[in-house]
């Protein structure tokens, strides 16, 4: 019983992860036409591709606890938690590198000011 109700657990998760990221690209898109056809913005792509990598992100998180769900609670073998940091490891890197094209920065460093940003 426990287990079944892991999995629906593991598998709702799944769904809301995929959910975030479906919407998170609809939603960076219909921005990126209304800044378009609206007040013409200099850098609607540049906000497109910056919503798109935040709506990845944030799915990516969702589905990295789905995955440490399923593997912690279901099946704690050797092998299955190895798989899982592969998954980890792979989806850290993606995160961290998506961080970094969204923001123009590693998470450890500061924030840049406008005066540093219109210079560099």
């Amino acid at each position: 019983m426990f287990t079944e109700w892991i999995e629906n657990v593991g598998a709702a998760l799944d769904g809301a992860g995929v959910a975030l990221i479906t919407f998170g690209l609809l939603i960076a898109t219909s921005r990126y036409f209304s800044a378009l056809f609206g007040k013409a913005e200099i850098d609607a792509f540049r906000r497109l591709r910056q919503d798109i990598g935040r709506a990845i992100l944030l799915g990516l998180e969702v589905l990295v606890a789905a995955d440490i769900i399923r593997t912690v609670a279901v099946t704690p073998t050797l092998t299955s938690i190895a798989i899982l940091a592969g998954i980890v490891a792979i989806r850290t890197v993606l995160s961290l590198s998506l961080q970094v094209e969204v923001e123009g920065r590693f998470p450890w460093q500061p924030e840049r000011t406008n005066d540093e940003s219109a210079s560099a």
